[in-house]
């Protein structure tokens, strides 16, 4: 029962190429592999806990108070991964910005702490939040890695070819252009692999 939960978060209901939440931090922060494997890491991290902690206190939050006060849960686990980042990896808090605080408010988050870990166990939450966050984190270090090789002809910040890339790839527009070719792609691979 586990891994299919897990399994759904990464294949079924991939927040990235299925349902198409969370486009913001998916479009800005993946111009490298790097930066989309930290910040889907971060959002993973923010998931799992926020998700552990509403199933242990959703029945004692009265339903007037409920959205506000998931919030608050996932506002806490940011600001914990956010001090984290900027103690431990500078370099990578530096480049994903406001893009870290910005998970508060990542519908991703806030979905998953509504519709499943209010109504679950902590078991469940725990493994529904690892795979939603999986399902995240492979999306972005896909989108980031295709965007890198393409726009620097790099992989993870070291370059393959001394030359210059199709920059296009690192600008906004590529973002767009990697993200629907990837859809595609993961979309026809989902198909054929779970019937």
């Amino acid at each position: 029962m586990k891994i299919q939960i897990i399994l759904k978060g990464i294949f079924k209901e991939n927040p990235i190429f299925v349902l198409m939440l969370g486009m913001c931090p998916t479009l800005a922060t993946t111009s490298s592999a790097i930066n989309g494997f930290s910040m889907g890491l971060a959002t993973t991290f923010v998931l799992v806990l926020s998700n552990l902690t509403v199933s242990l206190i959703a029945k004692q939050i009265p339903d007037k108070v409920r959205i506000p006060s998931y919030v608050v849960i996932i506002a806490t686990f940011v600001t914990v991964i956010d001090l984290l980042m900027a103690g431990y990896l500078p370099d990578i808090h530096a480049t994903l910005g406001i893009f870290i605080p910005l998970i508060v408010v990542n519908c991703i988050v806030l979905a998953r702490a509504e519709s499943f870990a209010a109504k679950n166990g902590a078991s469940n939450s725990i493994v529904d939040g690892l795979g939603s966050g999986l399902g995240f984190t492979l999306a972005l270090s896909l989108l980031g890695f295709a965007r890198e090789l393409l726009g620097e002809y790099a992989i993870f910040g070291t370059k393959l070819i001394e030359t210059d890339g199709m920059v296009l790839f690192i600008l906004a527009p590529g973002a767009f252009i990697a993200l629907a070719y990837l859809t595609v792609l993961f979309n026809m691979i989902k198909k054929r692999l779970i019937k």
